[in-house]
């Protein structure tokens, strides 16, 4: 039984695993820190391993929320760092105008926030986002687009900004 289940995860590390470092790159842009957080997918999911009916979905899920918390705390250090350059100058602070789409993509609510990161990062067809997140298609849709007009909004508000 533990052979079998070992070589289960083994030949799903193998066909998974670099698809999901790759996605993960896209959205960290940082090979290393890509890796760290497929790695730790996979080790989420083979502490779990017997409780998971659909590994696939559970390791994007997992890592995108690795990836949120990664955002997270790279906000973190970059308004520490700003207020730090703040309180050593004396000029107010300026808004910040950088129109990142991966900064925007995490500023979404954790509902729009999901399908964008498995339907557009992921390339998983909208049934497949449905499934993952327990919607229905529909819903999956008005979110997808909901989220595009939020970015798309936001963009032009900084391109306006910029200009």
């Amino acid at each position: 039984m533990k052979r079998s289940r070992e070589k289960a995860a083994a030949e799903l590390f193998a066909a998974l695993y670099p698809r999901l470092a790759g996605w993960c790159r896209r959205l960290v842009d940082d090979d290393e820190t890509a890796h760290e957080i497929a790695s730790e997918a996979f080790t989420r999911l083979w502490a779990r391993w017997t409780s998971v009916s659909e590994p696939r979905g559970f390791l994007y899920v997992t890592a995108a929320n690795i990836v949120r918390d990664h955002w997270r705390k790279l906000e973190r250090e970059r308004k520490a760092v700003q207020r730090a350059t703040v309180e050593a100058s004396v000029r107010p602070p300026t808004e910040q105008t950088d129109p990142s789409v991966r900064l925007l993509v995490q500023a979404l609510p954790e509902r729009l926030r999901i399908p964008i990161l498995l339907h557009y990062y992921a390339d998983m067809p909208i049934r497949e986002v449905a499934v993952l997140t327990g919607r229905k298609e529909g819903t999956v849709k008005a979110d997808l687009h909901a989220a595009r007009e939020l970015l798309r909004a936001h963009l032009r508000r900084s391109l306006d900004h910029i200009q």
